[in-house]
Order: structure tokens, then C-alpha cells, then sequence
């Protein structure tokens, strides 16, 4: 049987909002880690979601999500990142974050629809 997890984005208004989110709906124990890594490693099974990958993800109001998740959460993400890059992928993440104060590139959204879609592919319904 299918398991479907329902991520409201109406209560998505930064990345820190989705975690939580995840963290109540897939997460084991409320708990999976709040990075990129980490949400994928958890979409791979075993880890709150299903061993066997019968499972989906509902994204309600993920134009909301789209909206909030936009270029200025991801230039915040990207400046915290940079912060704290290793000095050989500091090129890369300032071009990344020059794109995304051009309003240009993927988005915090656009990074995580990736990451469902590479991990668990057709198991999100965006709604």
C-alpha cells in the first residue's frame, strides 16, 4: 500500500520551515537532518520512509512553497553556505549566488523537486 506524505506550503515559508515539515511527516521520530544531504538519503528509504519505495509525496500549495522558496531564501542559503565553504568551492557557490541575486538559476524549491525527483522518481504530486 502506498504511503502518501502531505507537505502543506502554505506553512513552507523558508527552508528551514520545509525541514520542519519533512521532519513531522517523513522523518523518523521527527528527525532526519536538516540539509540537502540528508533529504535525499532519507528519500532513498529506510530512514522514515519506506524500505521498499512505495511512497508519495504530495506537495499542497507548492505554489505558495515556489513563492517563499524563491530567489531571496536562496541567496540567504547561498550567503550561509559561502560562509562556510571550503576555500575550493567558494568560486562555484559565489557564482551560484551571484545567478540568484540576478534572479537567475535554480531556486531553494527548484533544489529540493530535484533532489525528490533524482531520489524517488514520479513520487511527487505537486497540487
Amino acid at each position: 500500500m502506498t504511503v502518501t506524505y502531505v507537505i502543506d506550503g502554505n506553512r513552507i515559508a523558508s527552508l528551514d520551515d520545509f525541514w520542519d515539515a519533512v521532519g513531522r511527516e517523513i522523518g523518523e521520530d521527527g528527525y532526519f537532518g536538516r540539509n540537502l544531504d540528508a533529504f535525499a538519503d532519507c528519500l532513498r528509504g529506510g530512514y522514515g520512509t519506506p524500505e521498499d519505495g512505495d511512497y508519495l509525496i504530495e506537495w499542497r500549495d507548492h505554489e505558495v512553497s515556489r513563492r517563499k522558496l524563491g530567489y531571496p531564501e536562496t541567496v540567504r542559503r547561498l550567503e550561509q553556505r559561502l560562509a562556510h565553504a571550503h576555500p575550493t568551492n567558494r568560486p562555484r557557490i559565489a557564482a551560484e549566488l551571484a545567478d540568484a541575486r540576478a534572479g537567475k538559476g535554480p531556486t531553494v524549491f527548484d533544489w529540493l523537486v530535484r533532489i525528490i525527483e533524482d531520489e524517488h522518481p514520479g513520487g511527487l504530486r505537486l497540487a
